[in-house]
């Protein structure tokens, strides 16, 4: 379900280096993130959790096209977090033949402890930061958030 995706044949090799770069920075930070959110759940669970709290009270097959994922797959990992109380499957009250997920409190909880650890392992980073680089990375984060939002187009 992944798409590859190649430079244009014109691509700068300066712009080139950079996006491997960033590429690589990214995925260091994401891993070190996560390992900082132990909260007892597997990298998908988490994953799970989290987008059943963005997508509201999403179906299987919501999550599991969000997640990118098979929905065998995404019943499996839902099923461990419905185990451990984190969410419930609730019929819809629209279509009672579909069935919704929505978290539980204790769901809530520790997506909130999990959300929590990572960004003061964030915050204690930046703090070890001088003025002029916690700005600069102020300015990164504004340019990253534009990125990500660019059209595909």
């Amino acid at each position: 379900m992944h798409t590859t995706f190649q430079a244009p044949p014109d691509t700068d090799p300066a712009e080139a280096e950079l996006a491997a770069r960033l590429r690589l920075a990214v995925t260091r930070l994401h891993r070190r993130l996560r390992q900082h959110a132990t909260v007892g759940l597997t990298p998908s669970q988490a994953s799970a959790l989290a987008g059943v709290d963005l997508l509201g009270s999403p179906t299987l097959g919501a999550l599991a096209t969000r997640e990118s994922v098979q929905p065998p797959t995404m019943t499996k990992v839902v099923g461990a977090l419905e185990e451990r109380g984190l969410v419930a499957r609730v019929q819809d009250p629209d279509d009672r033949r579909s069935v919704r997920l929505t978290l539980t409190p204790t769901g809530a909880e520790t997506l909130r402890q999990s959300r929590s650890m990572r960004t003061a392992f964030l915050a204690d980073r930046l703090h070890r930061l001088d003025p002029a680089d916690r700005a600069g990375l102020a300015a990164l984060t504004d340019l990253l958030e534009r990125l990500v939002d660019m059209d595909d187009a």
